[in-house]
């Protein structure tokens, strides 16, 4: 990674270890259009191998995760064993057909999630998270979601 893709000094110390290989949550599923789920996979591998850092271990199947897992009506736990018991993306692809419901709502979702941190206690809460960053005077981080893009480098 090129040092103007790395985030600002002062980000792992405050963040923990981070996992620049991770999807952005604004990267849609292929084959149901959620976005997120593709980063909930991406972690679920990770944990499943060992190698999901403890930063992302204490909202690992919380936060975005669990939110799109209740959106889903599906345990997140169920979801961890698809990916477990999957081989490649097909069979990945059908095992969530498997636990998803017919109706995913996928435009519902996709707005929830590109808003979190807009309600006023949202914005008061990223604004928290932001000052814990060092990250205050980003006017261009208006979510959560662009919180985790900023964390991860993905933000200049």
């Amino acid at each position: 990674m090129s040092d103007s893709n790395k985030p600002p000094t002062g980000f792992s110390e405050t963040t923990g270890e981070i996992c620049y290989d991770l999807p952005s949550a604004y990267v849609p599923h292929a084959g149901t259009g959620l976005l997120h789920l593709p980063r909930f996979v991406a972690k679920i591998r990770k944990h499943l191998a060992g190698e999901l850092p403890r930063s992302y271990q204490r909202n690992f199947c919380k936060g975005f995760d669990r939110f799109l897992c209740l959106h889903l009506g599906v345990d997140p736990e169920q979801v961890i064993a698809v990916v477990r018991e999957s081989t490649d993306d097909t069979s990945l692809d059908a095992g969530l057909r498997r636990i998803f419901p017919a109706e995913l709502r996928v435009h519902v979702w996709n707005r929830e999630l590109v808003q979190k941190g807009m309600s006023e206690m949202g914005r008061e809460a990223l604004a928290d998270a932001k000052r814990k960053m060092g990250a205050s005077h980003r006017d261009d981080v208006i979510s959560f979601a662009d919180m985790i893009d900023l964390d991860e480098g993905r933000l200049p």
